[in-house]
């Protein structure tokens, strides 16, 4: 059991020394920073800058957490603070199936529903021209698909702050509310951001639901109605296609590398706050 344990812990080390043994080519023959800041794609001509697939997976990642986070943490507060005992045990699992959804589902329902919305309605209340595909329609669907995440996590910490803590500030003449605002939420905070973190990586890798809303542009977005190319996407469209081109696969690679380290990234530092919060609630 100890050797299979250890197998499974090992995989993910294993594909960051595959993938940067394939990507080696590439980063062997020109520099990072050329690779990281330019912004030509002309693979036929050697020309491998990642910068508008960066910019593009940055924008609509940033604006799905800037959509999801407020609404999953008055979500989780209502779930964990207010909530009936009923209600809870209905929208819970409903809001958990939202994780089973095949992301193919989330971008059909983007392409259907929220490209068609965001064409005729949102860009001319603005004054703005898009076909639709976009940042935007890319952020909403990927704000969706987080909310599990987030909310599951949140919700999980604001109730294993201690009952004491709340009996305290309520003998004291706080209202539930001013207990929820000023000591639930003080306490649990870290373990929130910690929540955050982790849908903010399960955002920065999704590819499927993404490639099919956003528009799939090799060119760095100016506007949220602009159409962008996250990396997932960039390497789902484009991984077994013009492989006689000298170092495209390993571009396509590299591409793969920068955002498995992303997200193990930020899911470490997310298990490092979250079990800091487990060991202080455990010491008070």
């Amino acid at each position: 059991m100890l050797v299979v344990t250890i197998f499974s812990g090992l995989i993910v080390f294993g594909m960051a020394f595959a993938l940067f043994y394939k990507a080696w080519p590439i980063l062997s023959t020109h520099p990072i920073g050329e690779l990281l800041l330019s912004s030509s794609w002309r693979p036929t001509r050697g020309e491998f800058g990642l910068y508008p697939f960066i910019m593009g997976t940055l924008w609509v990642t940033i604006l799905a957490m800037v959509l999801a986070t407020p609404l999953c943490l008055l979500t989780s507060v209502y779930l964990a603070e207010y909530a009936p005992s009923r209600v809870r045990g209905i929208i819970k699992p409903m809001i958990d199936l939202l994780a089973g959804i095949p992301s193919v589902v989330y971008g059909m329902w983007g392409v259907l529903l929220v490209v068609p919305l965001i064409r005729d309605y949102v860009a001319p209340l603005v004054g703005a021209t898009t076909t639709g595909y976009s940042v935007l329609a890319g952020g909403i669907v990927l704000a969706i698909m987080v909310f599990p995440i987030i909310i599951s996590v949140s919700e999980e910490v604001i109730r294993a702050v201690p009952h004491e803590i709340r009996e305290a500030s309520f003998a004291l003449g706080a209202t539930k509310w001013q207990t929820v605002k000023h000591v639930v939420l003080r306490s649990s905070f870290p373990g929130i951001i910690a929540a955050t973190i982790l849908g903010f990586s399960r955002a920065f890798g999704e590819t499927m639901a993404v490639l099919m809303v956003v528009g799939n542009v090799s060119k760095a977005p100016s506007s949220l109605f602009a159409p962008a190319y996250p990396l997932p996407a960039l390497i789902a469209n484009n991984y077994g296609e013009m492989l006689s081109v000298p170092l495209y696969d390993s571009a396509l690679l590299l591409s793969a590398l920068i955002l498995l380290l992303v997200v193990l990234f930020f899911n470490v530092m997310a298990r490092i706050v979250l079990s800091k919060i487990k060991k202080g609630f455990a010491i008070g």
